[in-house]
């Protein structure tokens, strides 16, 4: 008998509710530093929705702090997000025979935590699929735009978050990402030859910090693309 899509949302909504509330904490601290780039929460509301990438939003941002333009800003954000291209051609067979707004939807929802979370209910024995994968999806992209408007209307009683070490949430948002992507040994070699690229090009100045990020990112694709398979 098929099971009802709604039941495998609502299951995905309950089950990446832990994972949401610290989305939600670093999500919060986005807005917070976001508001010194001059973004307001309606800005951040709809960067959220239309974007809907926590870190590379992050990296955007932070580059717009340091002075970088626009498109490169937005370049360092697109590399860092390759990483997704990975992550939905690794749960391909949940897109498999649906029609084209159902894939650009579950693509638009995928992120490191409801992907994580997905493999993790199906090594457990759960038989979840596609509106799984939707639901908490939907539930994360939420408690980000939320937590973000948040950030930026009490960015007004702090106004400098580095004074409370509050612009570390960026560093620990982005250390948790990576644990939650190490696979073993296999993903070694290119996470180093990454760092080892960001650490050269920014330590001899080859071209501005936020091209080295673009660069670091490209080389550990092509690494782990010789390497391993996906």
């Amino acid at each position: 008998m098929k099971s009802h899509w709604y039941k495998d949302f609502f299951f995905g909504v309950k089950s990446i509710i832990p994972l949401a509330i610290g989305v939600g904490m670093y999500g919060l601290a986005f807005g917070l530093l976001a508001s010194q780039a001059g973004f307001s929460w309606t800005n951040i509301g709809m960067m959220g929705a239309l974007v809907f990438a926590g870190s590379a939003q992050i990296v955007a941002v932070e580059r717009i702090i340091a002075g970088a333009t626009v498109f490169t800003a937005f370049i360092a954000g697109l590399a860092l997000n390759l990483r997704l291209i990975l992550i939905t051609a690794s749960i391909r067979d949940l897109f498999a025979a649906r029609p084209l707004w159902q894939r650009a939807l579950g693509a638009h929802l995928s992120s490191d935590e409801n992907w994580a979370l997905t493999l993790a209910k199906r090594s457990e024995g759960f038989n979840v699929g596609y509106w799984f994968l939707v639901g908490s999806g939907f539930t994360i992209m939420l408690v980000w735009i939320a937590a973000g408007i948040l950030g930026v209307i009490f960015s007004s009683y702090i106004p400098d978050p580095a004074t409370y070490a509050i612009d570390f949430a960026f560093t620990a948002a982005f250390i948790a990402i990576s644990r939650s992507l190490w696979r073993g040994k296999k993903d070694l070699l290119p996470w180093l030859i990454s760092i080892a690229v960001v650490m050269i090009s920014t330590r001899l100045q080859l071209f501005d910090s936020s091209w080295s990020i673009v660069a670091g990112g490209l080389a550990g694709a092509a690494t782990a693309s010789f390497t391993r398979d996906v």
